[in-house]
C-alpha cells in the first residue's frame, strides 16, 4: 500500500485489504511518509507514543520489541481528571492506560536517565486508544508500525510537574516502576497492572524511545512541547461507544476517566 492508502484507512476506520508485506525498516519509511501527509493537510504533531513496552503481553499480539508512531493535535484530548473521547472512524478499537511525559528541552545526546529527568517537563495519567487496520488484531511487527503504530486517540491526564514528583531520575524511576493501576470499565475492575511492566518503568521507557527514535533515518528528533505515552500497564481491552472506563493509580498519579462517545 502507498502512503496516502494508509492514511485513507486511518481516515475511515476499513480494514486494510491484506497484510502490509513490508519489512520493518520499510515500515517506519512508509509511516514517515504519511507523517508528512498528514502536516501538509494542517495535521500538527503532538508527540509520539510508544507501543509494546509492555513484555507481558508480547506472546499475545506475537511482537516482541518496541514501535513507535506519531500522536497527532487531532488525536490528542487533554483534560484534568475526565474526558470524552468519540470512538468514530477507529477500527476495532482498544484501550490502554498508561503514564505520559511532556518534554521542555530535547534530551541531551546519548541520554541517560538524569538527562531524561532534566528535559522532563511533568508527568500524567494516560488513556491511549489504539486500533488495528487488520482482522482480528492479528498482525506482524511492521504492520503495526504501518498502521500508525495501531495509534488512535491518546487522552491526558492531571499533568504534574516533575519535581513535584520526585528530586532526582533515580527517584522518578522507582516512584513511577512501583506505583499500580487498576483499570474498571463501568466501575469495575477488569485487570491490573504496575509500571514496572513497561520495559521495568515509563522512564526507562522514554529512554529507549529517546534511543530508538534517534536511530531511525529520517526521523525528527525530540523537541520542547512534545508528550510521549510509554506503554500500557496491562493488555488493551477492547472498547465502544457508552462505556465509561476508569484507571485508578497508586501514588503519586491521579486517577483518569474517560467517557467513550460515537
Amino acid at each position: 500500500m502507498t502512503p496516502q492508502t494508509l492514511l485513507d484507512h486511518l481516515d475511515k476506520g476499513r480494514l486494510w485489504p491484506a497484510p502490509s508485506d513490508l519489512s520493518l525498516e520499510a515500515a517506519y519509511a512508509q509511516a514517515l511518509a504519511v507523517r508528512q501527509l498528514r502536516i501538509a493537510r494542517g495535521e500538527q504533531p503532538r508527540g509520539y507514543k510508544v507501543g509494546f513496552t509492555n513484555r507481558s503481553i508480547w506472546p499475545r499480539y506475537n511482537v516482541f520489541a518496541p514501535i513507535w508512531g506519531s500522536v497527532w493535535d487531532s488525536t490528542l484530548t487533554l483534560c484534568e481528571g475526565e474526558g470524552s473521547v468519540s470512538l468514530a472512524h477507529t477500527c476495532q478499537p482498544r484501550l490502554e492506560p498508561e503514564v505520559v511525559f511532556g518534554l521542555k528541552a530535547t534530551p541531551a545526546a546519548h541520554a541517560t536517565l538524569d538527562d531524561l529527568f532534566d528535559a522532563i517537563d511533568w508527568v500524567a495519567p494516560g488513556f491511549e486508544v489504539v486500533q488495528s487496520h487488520l482482522p482480528d488484531w492479528k498482525f506482524v511487527p511492521a504492520d503495526t508500525v504501518a498502521d500508525g503504530a495501531l495509534h488512535a486517540r491518546l487522552l491526558v491526564g492531571q499533568r504534574t510537574p516533575v519535581h513535584q514528583l520526585a528530586g532526582n531520575a533515580a527517584a522518578l524511576d522507582t516512584l513511577l516502576a512501583k506505583a499500580r493501576v487498576a483499570l474498571l470499565k463501568n466501575d469495575q475492575v477488569v485487570e491490573e497492572g504496575q509500571g514496572s511492566n513497561v520495559l521495568d518503568g515509563p522512564l526507562r521507557a522514554l529512554l529507549h524511545f529517546t534511543q530508538t527514535l534517534r536511530a531511525c533515518h529520517g526521523a525528527p528528533d525530540l523537541q520542547a512541547g512534545d508528550l510521549i505515552t510509554t506503554g500500557t500497564w496491562t493488555d488493551a481491552w477492547p472498547v465502544a461507544s457508552g462505556e465509561r472506563w476508569t484507571a485508578r493509580f497508586t501514588s503519586p498519579l491521579p486517577n483518569l476517566l474517560v467517557n467513550f462517545t460515537a
